[in-house]
Parts: C-alpha cells; structure tokens; sequence
C-alpha cells in the first residue's frame, strides 16, 4: 500500500505517546528523517520536512523506520537510535555502553574553557564528549580520558578521530592509571543515589549503563574518590570541575575544601539547578 509520509509519521506518534513518550509528535519526525536518510543514503536536512510529509515515502522506508519506532517504544533513547548526540560545537557517537552527553554538561566545558590550562584529564569520560570539547577548542593543549569501560573508550577513541582530536585513553579506576599532574581536571561521574533509580526515566534507567549512573549508594562516592585524588595530580593553581546533582553542591564544596582546594564555587544551570562545582589547588604562595 502506498503510503505518504504524513500517514506514517502520524501512525508512529500515535504509538509514541501510547507508550508514555511525552515527545511523540517530535521522536517520530526526526526518526522519520533519519529512517529516509538511511533509505536514501544521504542526510536529510530538517528544512524539507514538510515537503517529505507530503511526498508518497520511498520503497523500504516503512519497514526501516517501523524498527526504529518499535526501538523507541520500547524506550530506547533517539540518540541511541540514531548512534549519535550533538554537543558543544559536534555531534559524537553514542551507544548503550555510554552516558548519552546532556545539554546541561556543557555548562562544565563552558566553565572550562573560561580559563587558559595546557592540559586536561577526564574522568570517567564515556563518550569523550567533554574531554574532545575541550580540546577542539584548545589543540595545543595536551589531554587524557580514563574510564573503567573498555567499550566506552573505544567510542571515546572513536569520537576524537571523527573530530580529529589528539588524545590519550585508558582503563582506569578514577586516578589508578593516572601519572603525572594537569592544569584542568573534569568529570562527569555517577552522582544518582541508589533510592533515586526507581525514578529515573525508563530512557536513562534502563538503556543507559548503570555504573556511569550510580554509585549504588550515596551518589557521592565518586565525588570522595576524585577530591581525594585531585590535589596529587593537580599543578599549581590547577582547578578541579565536576558536575553534580541539583542537591549536592554544599556536599561536594565541603569535600573540595576539605581537600585543600579553595576558591571552592558553586555555578548553577539555565535552570537555576546546581550544577557545576569547581575550586583550584592553591599556588606557591597558598593563593
């Protein structure tokens, strides 16, 4: 049956919003999209959607783009789906062994690179997005990623020779693998409390690894690890920068400080969530 692509986009968000996807109507276009440029085996651009709706859909498309929304009723995130997220200035590759990189994190590459450093350790780098950010904008620097997830520094590898990104990656349990001391430390790590999973969304609780989301405790074991370890690989007037949870600034402040860190800040989201805490391994003259 011949069928436009308004009638099958219409079908998919149906059975988008059946199956509790707030986003129906806007999943099911851009995978409607993305399932053509698939068929057709170049990139659609968002612009021609309307023209595309209207168009009777091309052969293939149908049973292409049926396993994608069964994927996403299912809850499989979009960017999972399609294999990649946009962030910062690029889009990197993703998958189920990788934290899908946040909107929000990109407040700490933004804080990041507010200040000159030369070189950078992440930990914990999944998908190396902040990491790869952070040298893109900064290819003199020097950079290093560890992750405990052999299958996430391959994507991280992967990520930084697509955007073409010098960096080095290894296994690493936070510092164990680490040599050596750095301008700028960051991290993403698994700050969820174990009574917080229960509520996540079925997208990050189930399709996303769960060692990147929670200690399986407190949500501030990680945060101890990394304040405990960052002032013997930090250099003079180093700075640590980690995102948290909304609930967990005066938490993770306490830790810096106790730490030896000063300068200990807390900067929030757009909107209005704590979500950064950064301070900086004191100079030569204690400053």
């Amino acid at each position: 049956m011949t069928q436009t692509g308004r009638e099958i986009v219409t079908a998919a968000e149906i059975r988008l919003r059946d199956a509790g996807i707030d986003n129906a109507a806007g999943d099911a276009q851009i995978l409607f999209l993305y399932a053509l440029g698939r068929v057709l085996d170049r990139t659609i651009p968002r612009h021609t959607l309307r023209d595309h709706l209207t168009a009777l859909v091309p052969e293939g498309l149908p049973a292409t783009y049926e396993t994608m929304i069964a994927a996403r009723a299912a809850r499989q995130p979009v960017s999972q789906i399609m294999g990649r997220r946009a962030f910062w200035k690029h889009d990197f590759r993703v998958t189920s062994d990788t934290l899908d990189p946040r909107p929000e994190t990109e407040l700490l590459v933004e804080l990041a690179l507010s200040q000159p450093f030369d070189s950078v350790l992440d930990l914990g780098t999944g998908t190396g997005a902040i990491l790869i950010s952070l040298l893109a904008d900064r290819p003199q620097a020097r950079g290093m990623g560890v992750d405990l997830s052999p299958a996430a520094l391959d994507v991280a590898r992967g990520n930084a020779q697509m955007i073409g990104v010098q960096a080095e990656f290894a296994v690493s349990n936070w510092f164990d693998a680490v040599t050596g001391t750095f301008d700028l430390i960051v991290s993403n790590p698994p700050y969820i409390a174990l009574d917080e999973m229960p509520g996540l969304s079925p997208e990050v609780r189930d399709w996303e690894p769960r060692m990147a989301l929670t200690d399986e405790g407190d949500g501030l074991a990680a945060y101890r690890a990394l304040c405990a370890g960052a002032p013997g690989h930090l250099a003079a007037m180093g700075r640590l920068m980690v995102e948290i949870g909304p609930s967990q600034g005066q938490a993770v402040s306490a830790l810096m400080r106790d730490a030896g860190l000063v300068g200990v800040t807390v900067r929030q989201d757009l909107d209005g969530r704590d979500r950064v805490v950064f301070g900086h391994k004191a100079g030569q003259h204690g400053i």
